[in-house]
């Protein structure tokens, strides 16, 4: 299934990527954009947030040397591309439903200097998930670089999405006691330029030491089942003239306000326990 953000006939396996994410909480697939394409990503990315980190609320901190940018689709030269990708909506509808909601667009970029960040998941965990097994969130993630080791890779604690994690300082934060098991299932990951992943928000994950001088921009797009509700973390908004554009099929999962103008986003998703690190 080509699309113009690759230049190859994709070929995946949906029920087997579905199984690696309901036993994981993390699945990639290798090669599934081209490089060109993501190099036009990467650019679009760092403008937006060499104008962002200038406005107050227009970057936040998830700790020493490490920010999270959100994203008005329309900074994105590619957004359509990715947001169509065969396999992202394949997975999207596996997993969430058919009528599976796209709620962020933003993306993360460590800098030289980076500390490890503590475990963490991205939200506290709702009944449907630690009682129920359900996944009812989603984040795809693309990066802009090739990874290697002094690029602070980002770290996945494999199979913690089920944990329950009420007892978790704001749900979210293991205690210091607790890491050690995070330690033990933590999985490295270097994607190269052109590989997607996809992974439950709950999985348990942390961003590492970045002592490279190079920037490692990643795209986070944030799929929600029906009434996961964490579109009110955020306030996508799209101009009409770009709305009306897109594909219908795109149209009815966007969860946005349609605007005449857009204005500066004031970042709503803090998470406290990475802004200070």
């Amino acid at each position: 299934m080509p699309t113009t953000a690759s230049e190859q006939v994709l070929e995946f396996d949906l029920s087997q990527d579905a199984a690696t994410l309901q036993r994981d909480g993390v699945v990639g697939l290798k090669g599934g954009l081209s490089r060109a394409w993501v190099d036009r990503l990467h650019d679009d990315m760092m403008t937006a947030f060499w104008d962002s980190i200038q406005r107050p609320g227009g970057a936040v901190g998830r700790g020493p040397r490490r920010w999270y940018v959100e994203l008005h689709p329309e900074a994105l030269s590619g957004f359509v591309d990715f947001a169509t990708h065969p396999w992202i909506t394949a997975m999207a509808e596996a997993v969430l439903g058919q009528d599976w909601q796209i709620v962020e667009v933003g993306f993360d970029t460590p800098f030289q200097g980076a500390r490890n960040q503590p475990w963490h998941r991205d939200f506290p965990s709702p009944p449907d998930s630690y009682a129920d097994h359900r996944i009812t969130s989603l984040a795809f993630n693309i990066t802009g670089v090739d990874v290697t080791p002094d690029m602070g890779p980002f770290e996945i604690a494999t199979g913690t999405h089920w944990d329950d994690g009420r007892e978790w300082a704001h749900e979210m934060f293991p205690a210091q006691a607790a890491c050690e098991r995070f330690a033990e299932r933590g999985v490295r990951k270097f994607p190269q330029r052109g590989d997607i992943s996809c992974r439950s928000a709950l999985t348990v994950h942390r961003g590492t030491a970045h002592p490279s001088p190079i920037a490692r921009p990643v795209l986070v797009l944030g799929f929600d089942a029906p009434g996961a509700g964490h579109a009110a973390l955020h306030d996508m908004m799209v101009t009409r003239g770009f709305y009306e554009a897109l594909p219908a099929t795109l149209r009815e999962h966007l969860v946005c306000r349609v605007v005449e103008q857009l204005v500066p986003i004031t970042q709503k998703h803090d998470i406290e326990g990475l802004v200070m690190g």
